[in-house]
């Protein structure tokens, strides 16, 4: 390519000693061409998209990715992402173990990947990390907690994600295990009695926090050893299953409050001079410090994920950005930007539609939907909260008139059961919503093409 410019330099200036004008012309001619060329090729993916590797199970160290040999993650280039021809659309639902039997049988689950591939759905989010545990058998669960898997009768003797992953795969949907406690545990878990050290606290230093009757605790996320335990439980799962992604929210954040545990503090002071942090736990400086070593974590989470399957998609279902970053410490926009979202579902929980509305057209949310496929999470109802089907289906409308990527229903159980409705009248509303099969959007998909 050098030898090529310089040829075109040389050629003019000989033209101009010689005042020929068509070789001048000529040189003109063929540098516009080139550069017509090299800026019209499309900009490269942020990955390099391979072929899936297929999944082992391995008994060796898995691969941890030191923060100093992180190379650099480029943000997404502009796009334009639409669904309005409704042959590409997310259509996803949470399946989940609380609340809900879904995942405790293999009748069950594989009945409801039936009954959703019927109904035109074409992603599932199954929880893998909850309550403390593995869904799915795990040597790193083993590892560190003393369990391989969750002790819930349903779970023994099976492997729930290599189920969910097969069955769901020869229906034809995608199967993204959703990583839904993130770095939450419950007080009394053998997670929490066997590392107290990993635990952070809050300023009074008190570290239980209340999630409904639930008393919760949370892993230290800038703790080297916490980050090396959560980053293994992810990697090995990419390892050992044909998974098509994972997905995190909030709970891969902190809540603000706390922060205040004698590592951090240490950490804090270390880079700043020995100032401690502040006792107020929404100071600007404070919030943002704490959410940048997550966004860090964020990084290498995503880099070892790819270093394992490039084609595996990094999701994130998080809160609109203001309540996820103030609250929990997760600048989702932020790592939209940095090109660590292939699949963004903001959850906008709401009954109220004008407020529904408003979140639809937030800044960081129409500058995302420029960027990567960007869904609406709605809710379907809760085990004590009724969501009439006709609310379901004014707000899916509202989300395809604003060409979003699709919807993702919160959660399985609520789309026909735990409803003051009869279940044939939720299904009909259903198959009124997707009356013809589409393909999932996929971020990746689109690079290759």
């Amino acid at each position: 390519m050098n030898k090529f410019v310089k040829w075109c330099i040389h050629l003019f200036l000989f033209s101009q000693q010689r005042r020929q004008k068509p070789a001048f012309l000529t040189a003109i001619f063929t540098l516009s061409l080139l550069a017509g060329i090299m800026f019209s090729v499309p900009a490269p993916a942020q990955v390099v998209i391979k072929t899936r590797q297929q999944p082992t199970v391995v008994n060796q160290k898995l691969p941890t990715v030191p923060s100093r040999q992180l190379p650099t993650i480029k943000p997404p280039q502009p796009q334009t992402v639409t669904n309005r021809e409704q042959s590409t659309e997310l259509r996803g639902v949470w399946l989940t173990n609380i609340d809900s039997d879904v995942l405790f049988s293999s009748r069950n689950l594989t009945n409801a990947l039936t009954r959703l591939k019927e109904l035109n759905f074409n992603v599932v989010y199954p929880a893998v990390w909850n309550w403390g545990y593995t869904l799915y058998p795990s040597r790193v669960a083993q590892s560190v907690i003393g369990r391989s898997v969750d002790p819930e009768p349903g779970l023994q003797k099976r492997d729930m994600l290599k189920e969910a992953v097969s069955e769901g795969h020869a229906r034809g949907l995608k199967v993204i295990p959703w990583f839904e406690f993130g770095f939450m545990a419950p007080a009394d878990s053998l997670l929490a009695k066997r590392r107290p050290q990993w635990l952070t606290s809050k300023v009074d230093g008190s570290k239980i926090k209340k999630e409904g009757v639930h008393d919760r605790v949370w892993l230290n996320p800038f703790r080297p050893d916490v980050q090396e335990f959560i980053k293994d439980l992810v990697v090995e799962m990419v390892q050992n299953y044909d998974i098509d992604g994972i997905q995190f929210d909030d709970h891969f954040g902190l809540p603000s409050e706390y922060g205040y545990d004698n590592y951090t503090v240490a950490l804090y002071k270390k880079e700043h001079n020995g100032k401690a942090p502040p006792r107020n736990n929404k100071n600007p400086e404070w919030l943002k410090w704490r959410a940048d070593k997550i966004t860090d974590f964020m990084k290498e989470v995503f880099v070892a994920i790819k270093a394992v399957d490039q084609n595996c998609i990094v999701s994130v279902a998080p809160n609109p950005q203001r309540f996820s970053y103030e609250y929990f410490l997760a600048d989702w926009r932020r790592w939209e930007r940095m090109g660590l979202i292939e699949d963004l579902i903001i959850q906008i929980y709401r009954d109220d539609m004008n407020v529904f509305l408003k979140e639809l057209e937030y800044p960081e949310v129409i500058a995302a939907k420029k960027h990567i496929p960007t869904s609406i999470g709605i809710i379907s109802g809760l085990k004590n909260k009724h969501v009439p089907v006709e609310q379901i289906k004014a707000q899916v409308k509202q989300v395809r008139d604003r060409n979003f990527a699709g919807v993702s229903f919160f959660f399985y159980e609520t789309l026909w059961n735990m409803s003051k409705e009869p279940s044939q009248s939720r299904l009909s509303g259903l198959r009124g919503l997707f009356t013809t099969p589409a393909k999932y959007p996929s971020l990746l998909a689109d690079s290759k093409s």
